[in-house]
């Protein structure tokens, strides 16, 4: 089935100027009064007219998936929340409850909740306070990753603005009786820079982070819902799932549905539409809005002014590059979160492709995202630390060419011993290095055999103990 739009696509980026709909030089950040000029916060007044458990059903109809990387059902997990302890309020001791906002960004190629921070903060802060009267939350930390200094300023500057109008603190818009029994609805809302790792992108590595520890993932279970932040129920959003959500509860969940495409694998749909930052050998690089659905093709040839310089298209790591890469023959890939049943990569993930035009050396590609992921490994378990090392190695010598074919399978045995999925890690950092290398080395096959000596072992025959061959 060819990908058609939706008719109304332009949503997140509705106050963001952004090809094709508007100039790149007309971008500047939304204030309060113009953000409530433009229908901000509309979203939020009709969520405190609604009780807390008609948002979340609202939500759970619009199946909105997370979009930090895995694709969870957002409403679904708000349920795994425990209920309020019986006779106490949200906030109260012994009922403290946390949502914690993943605003890390530290997978590379990908840049769109930047851009949603850097102009329409206020956006995110709706969406803040939104799931914070679903889930009956009274305080959001939104960690955000120590590189995105401007970023925390602005985010900063809105709340000041948000706290100074109504919206968080003493003097929060009130709830109606009749939704909470005359429970006063408070939430506070603080910025918490992080130090720059990638790990803590990882949410109980963002959780440790906040705690003021080494971010190191944690164990599960108990998962972030039962015992999270500071070991109370807790939460855990992308910035640009949350901002999702005024719209949602302003049109409705079934409204939401009409966007983006159905499962042609019998998993759950791809509703909504995605930001989706495209970087590298194309002409016009940025961040678009579109149906999740569209083919890979269609974003680079229609939006990004084809390939640059004319080359041809040889491949693309279309979510981060912990996702793996589509090869030369996947060009058409539907950008939904079926991608990595269909075309043999880890998931969609940020939907941030990087595109690698015919003149790209992929075994510097596999070398460099070795290094990465080496770099960035925590260190708390041997496999992650030990393997990304060794894989890193094998890469530098392959690149070098004083590998031989011995080293392609050792990578790949490496590879596959490493990570959560096969139970030898407690986070997926090791299965990212894992997916990328592997698919890199078997879409590319021949460009590593190049670049290797063959092993040659004799094999003799003998015939008794102490015949010789």
């Amino acid at each position: 089935m060819s990908w058609q739009p939706s008719i109304d696509r332009h949503y997140l980026l509705k106050r963001i100027p952004t090809p094709p709909y508007g100039k790149i030089s007309d971008r500047h950040v939304v204030g309060y009064d113009e953000f409530v000029g433009t229908g901000g916060y509309e979203g939020l007044r009709k969520a405190l007219g609604m009780k807390p458990e008609d948002v979340t059903e609202e939500v759970k109809t619009s199946m909105l998936r997370g979009r930090g990387g895995a694709g969870f059902p957002t409403g679904l997990k708000w349920t795994f929340l425990p209920p309020v302890p019986e006779g106490k309020t949200p906030g109260e001791p012994g009922a403290e409850r946390y949502l914690a906002v993943n605003a890390d960004e530290s997978e590379p190629g990908t840049f769109k909740d930047r851009l949603l921070m850097d102009f329409d903060p206020h956006a995110l802060l709706e969406g803040i306070a939104i799931c914070c009267h679903a889930c009956r939350l009274t305080k959001a930390y939104i960690f955000i990753r120590g590189e995105y200094h401007h970023q925390a300023h602005v985010l900063e500057e809105a709340l000041k603005e948000a706290y100074e109008h109504g919206i968080f603190g003493e003097n929060c818009l009130q709830l109606s009786g009749e939704n909470t029994g005359g429970e006063k609805f408070r939430v506070d809302c603080y910025v918490h820079r992080g130090a720059g790792a990638y790990i803590c992108g990882e949410e109980t590595g963002l959780l440790e982070a906040l705690e003021g520890k080494r971010g190191w993932p944690r164990i599960k279970p108990p998962f972030p819902a039962l015992k999270g932040l500071f070991g109370k129920p807790t939460i855990i959003n992308n910035v640009e799932t949350l901002q999702h959500l005024p719209d949602i509860i302003q049109h409705g969940g079934e409204w939401f549905t009409k966007q983006g495409c159905e499962s042609t694998v019998g998993g759950p749909p791809s509703y909504g539409t995605k930001l989706m930052g495209v970087s590298g050998h194309v002409n016009e690089p940025g961040v678009f809005e579109f149906d999740l659905g569209i083919p890979l093709r269609t974003i680079v040839e229609d939006y990004c002014g084809g390939m640059r310089n004319g080359k041809k298209f040889k491949g693309a790591i279309a979510g981060g590059v912990s996702m793996g890469i589509l090869g030369p023959d996947q060009y058409e890939a539907e950008m939904d979160f079926d991608i990595g049943r269909k075309y043999n990569v880890l998931g969609l993930g940020t939907a941030c492709p990087t595109v690698f035009d015919e003149d790209t050396d992929m075994v510097a590609v596999a070398r460099n995202i070795a290094r990465f992921f080496k770099h960035e490994s925590c260190g708390q378990c041997t496999p992650c630390r030990e393997g990304s090392g060794w894989l890193y190695q094998l890469m530098c010598r392959i690149e070098e060419g004083d590998a031989t074919t011995k080293d392609l399978d050792l990578a790949l045995e490496v590879g596959t011993s490493m990570g959560s999925m096969p139970g030898t890690t407690i986070c997926g950092l090791a299965d990212g290095n894992n997916w990328a290398l592997r698919t890199i080395m078997n879409k590319y096959r021949d460009e590593f055999e190049t670049r290797v000596r063959p092993a040659h072992v004799p094999v003799t025959v003998s015939i008794g103990a102490m015949a010789k061959g």
